[in-house]
């Protein structure tokens, strides 16, 4: 068997509707005409629409591509299954939608000739496509989390597109995982800002290098994100992770 080149790391929470547009024909696409070998895992977060059969459909049909089936634990604990499972030597973890095309992979993996141990997409302030009540609450959350947190030479912690080293990658979200207790079993569905920028807090204080990197991002309407309930959400966890710090948990 070759050694795995790229990993990449999909969470999915009833996302038939993305489904039935080709995003996974998109991503094989793609990597099927790059010269390294690759593997793709899509980790189902407990979806009731039927995504998950047609995700396992699709991986049998496609051997690069294989499903793991979580109860619903949320985004950080499917993409940390994902990450833990993962054998490729770089390790990316994107969104299902596709709002940062799979394509933009290459402007991040170059960076790691330049011995960064973490590179992530960034959005940058341009949010192309976004209603005003996204704008807003991207810029509020910036804010805050300068405030509370204060993560340092990160403009962007949310955008769903981030690669890793494989060793750091292990390093990091076993340690999150460890955190977390496993993650427990969540209800209904939600956008919190808290899983990335605690990973990048966390990627800080184990002192691991971060290249943030300007790439394409294009809204995708969601009926998950909730402006006032998540930006709420958002705030609680800020403060969650600045108590954790206090305490010394991410030491």
């Amino acid at each position: 068997m070759k050694d795995v080149f790229l990993s990449v790391v999909i969470p999915s929470y009833d996302e038939m509707a993305n489904l039935r547009k080709g995003v996974l024909d998109h991503v094989k696409s793609f990597l099927d005409k790059q010269k390294y070998p690759y593997e793709v895992i899509v980790v189902d977060d407990g979806s009731k629409d039927g995504s998950a059969e047609f995700i396992e459909d699709f991986c049998g049909e496609n051997k690069t591509f294989t499903l793991i089936k979580n109860s619903h634990m949320g985004k950080a604990g499917a993409v940390t299954t994902g990450v833990l499972k993962a054998r490729g030597k770089y390790i990316l973890f994107t969104d299902m939608d596709q709002a940062t095309p799979i394509d933009e992979v290459k402007k991040l993996l170059s960076f790691f000739n330049e011995n960064f141990d973490i590179v992530i997409g960034s959005r940058n302030s341009h949010r192309r496509g976004a209603p005003w009540t996204r704008v807003l609450m991207a810029r509020s959350m910036m804010l805050l989390r300068s405030v509370i947190v204060g993560i340092a030479g990160i403009s962007d912690t949310q955008c769903g597109f981030k690669m890793f080293k494989r060793e750091v990658a292990r390093t990091l979200f076993s340690k999150l995982q460890s955190l977390h207790h496993g993650f427990t079993t969540v209800s209904g569905s939600s956008v919190s800002a808290g899983f990335d920028v605690e990973l990048l807090f966390l990627a800080q204080k184990m002192g691991y290098s971060i290249k943030e990197v300007p790439v394409s991002w294009l809204y995708v309407e969601s009926r998950r994100v909730n402006p006032v309930g998540d930006s709420i959400r958002g705030v609680v966890d800020l403060f969650t992770i600045k108590a954790n710090d206090l305490s010394g948990k991410y030491q």
